[in-house]
């Protein structure tokens, strides 16, 4: 599974960043979580809000923070 966490860096990047990789943990998934900060590459996804979560070239959240429960549920489809 390839996981890719879009946005700047801001604080609402870093603390989906830091639930996706719980979720992923906690779920015992193999997966990779990437960050991608480059504006381009992010409105290449369609993503105008950031923070944003794309699942295997799929976005599947964007424009807020979901926390670890709702992440797993997100990473389960």
């Amino acid at each position: 599974m390839n996981i890719k966490i879009l946005g700047p860096g801001c604080k609402n990047c870093q603390r989906l960043e830091r639930e996706t990789r719980r979720a992923v943990d906690e779920l015992g998934l193999d997966a990779t979580v990437d960050k991608v900060t480059d504006y381009a590459a992010i409105a290449g996804y369609g993503v105008m809000s950031t923070p944003g979560l794309v699942v295997d070239d799929q976005v599947v959240m964007s424009g807020r923070v979901p926390d670890a429960d709702e992440i797993k549920v997100l990473l389960r489809r």
